[in-house]
């Protein structure tokens, strides 16, 4: 069933509705300035006014609604938000690994249906290769991002060294990022403190790799990640606004035609409100 994402009476759908109104009255004003309404068609031309009005509220609603993809500008980036797969877009693409970057798709530590397992199960197979790319980057192991280099894990699996989060590494056309804290049942989670301090760290990586190429990214924390501290049902959408909070107030700009492209899956598109994206950006969201 299609979620109706933005209600009847929305502020922002009834604020389009009074700009339209407003420019239709004046040029109507303007009109009836020298030809005037035809004497006994008064009534018939108010109800004819209201019909239109009534109307074009109705087509404002529904176009509101069938958005399948915005783009907004922040800072002078084309930012597009739209329904896909990312891994059918152009430039680098970023996908979401754990803290210890592992590569273990099990269903334990990595699910296979999740961004992680994709990429790993679909594009880089070679999983000595892609360990000792992650292993060897100067960078991602820098003094900077690693946190611990033996960490203790129930079971004795996975990595042992933690990465800070938001550290990346760029293999082919892929970013691969450190997104999720691992509890000790090697379960995603993170705080929403956790989750703002990522995405800041994260744009100044994007920052630093992204060549002038364009970048597509999901949306992180719309999947299996579970947020701690009362954020446990925080909706996609907020998630949304957060990611694009944090782009605005980092240093990160894309020279153009670089683009940033934030990728919705499935039914998840359905709950987003692509509706006055640019004013909730620039207003704070």
């Amino acid at each position: 069933m299609k979620i109706k994402k933005i209600k009847f009476f929305d502020k922002r759908i009834k604020t389009k509705f009074l700009e339209i109104l407003g420019k239709l009255s004046t040029i109507l004003s303007t009109i009836l300035i020298f030809f005037g309404i035809p004497t006994g068609w008064e009534i018939i031309s108010a109800g004819v006014f209201l019909v239109v009005l009534i109307l074009i509220y109705f087509v404002i609603y529904f176009r509101a609604n069938k958005l399948t993809e915005a783009s907004i500008d922040i800072g002078g980036t084309t930012v597009s938000v739209k329904q896909g797969n990312i891994f059918e877009e152009i430039g680098l693409k970023v996908i979401p690994f754990n803290e210890y970057f592992d590569t273990i798709v099990d269903n334990k530590i990595i699910s296979e249906l999740s961004l992680n397992g994709k990429y790993i199960k679909n594009v880089n197979q070679d999983l000595i290769e892609l360990d000792k790319q992650i292993e060897n980057d100067i960078y991602l192991n820098s003094e900077n991002n690693i946190l611990e280099k033996n960490s203790k894990r129930k079971g004795n699996i996975g990595k042992k060294i933690k990465y800070k989060l938001g550290s990346s590494v760029v293999i082919d056309d892929y970013v691969l990022t450190a997104f999720s804290k691992f509890n000790d049942n090697n379960e995603a989670e993170l705080t929403m403190t956790q989750y703002i301090n990522f995405l800041l760290n994260f744009w100044d990586e994007i920052n630093r790799v992204y060549a002038q190429k364009s970048v597509t990214v999901p949306i992180f924390g719309s999947g299996i990640t579970r947020f701690k501290g009362g954020f446990n049902n925080i909706e996609i959408n907020e998630l949304l606004n957060i990611m694009l909070w944090t782009f605005r107030i980092s240093e990160t700009r894309f020279k153009y035609p670089a683009k940033l492209t934030i990728i919705i899956y499935g039914d998840l598109f359905n709950k987003i409100n692509l509706f006055g994206l640019q004013e909730d950006v620039n207003y704070g969201i």
